[in-house]
């Protein structure tokens, strides 16, 4: 990966998107694990992550950044503020910054570091930690089109990558971000409503789960829209239909919008809180 810092990509903070995105970088062989690097406050996280990848770990972010040509800021959203400001100092034009902090936008990381620094902010989710992921990429006005391909070819390695307008990334991250939380919450009450038809609670939690990967299998590989899908297990007047009927009558599409606007509208709040 071509940069005039060494080469290396430096992750602060070291919690589950940085070990994902870690794991897909020298899983895949794109990085050798002595051109990755990590910081966090948590010195057991550094622990962890240096262990399992043997990367260099450190509790020292400003190392970090004059060590390393792309910074990814793993951090939440509640203290990038004053992450950054510790370190606005040490970033250099030759940086790329790559923001995944939910909620932060890049002006306000530019206004911290300076805007004649690359920055591109991107939404990852959490099946990123299988290699599964979707991460949306909004790259800010100073960014390249050679910054735009190093943060894809850093996210292609954790899963599948999207190019967006930083204005639809509160979206993004309700959408997708926030998305396999309120999934894992569907197959929950999925779970418990298989008991209540009589199940134990492992073969219905191994009936829902597989169920689930083999729809949303099948929706990536069939070539058929998500209705003609539907309307493949739709007999008439069978089983599908009556559950079905249910949904439209409960407003299953309207309950949906309102969970996707809710998040949406926390990932506005958390941008203006900071």
């Amino acid at each position: 990966m071509k940069n005039a810092r060494k080469g290396k990509i430096g992750f602060i903070g070291a919690g589950n998107m940085a070990t994902a995105m870690v794991k897909g970088l020298t899983s895949c062989g794109l990085c050798a694990p002595d051109q990755l690097l990590a910081s966090d406050s948590d010195e057991s996280k550094i622990k962890t992550i240096s262990e399992t990848f043997g990367l260099l770990g450190s509790t020292s972010n400003r190392t970090l950044v004059r060590d390393c040509a792309v910074i990814v800021l793993s951090v939440k959203p509640q203290v990038i503020r004053e992450v950054l400001e510790e370190l606005k100092e040490d970033f250099k034009n030759d940086h790329l910054v790559i923001s995944i902090a939910a909620g932060i936008p890049i002006k306000m990381i530019q206004a911290i570091i300076g805007s004649s620094i690359p920055v591109i902010r991107v939404m990852p989710n959490t099946p990123a930690l299988i290699q599964k992921g979707i991460s949306a990429l909004a790259p800010g006005k100073t960014a390249t089109p050679e910054h735009v391909d190093t943060a894809k070819v850093i996210f292609d390695a954790v899963g599948e990558t999207v190019i967006v307008q930083e204005d639809m990334m509160d979206a993004v991250t309700a959408l997708s971000g926030s998305g396999p939380g309120f999934l894992f919450r569907i197959m929950e009450s999925f779970v418990e409503a298989g008991e209540r038809l009589g199940f134990d609670k492992e073969i219905s939690r191994r009936l829902v789960i597989q169920t689930f990967l083999g729809a949303t299998q099948l929706a990536g590989e069939s070539g058929k829209t998500l209705s003609e899908l539907r309307e493949m297990v739709t007999s008439p007047g069978g089983t599908t239909e009556a559950g079905l009927a249910v949904f439209a009558d409960k407003n299953l599409e309207g309950l949906i919008q309102e969970v996707l606007e809710a998040a949406h509208r926390r990932g506005v709040e958390l941008g203006k809180k900071v």
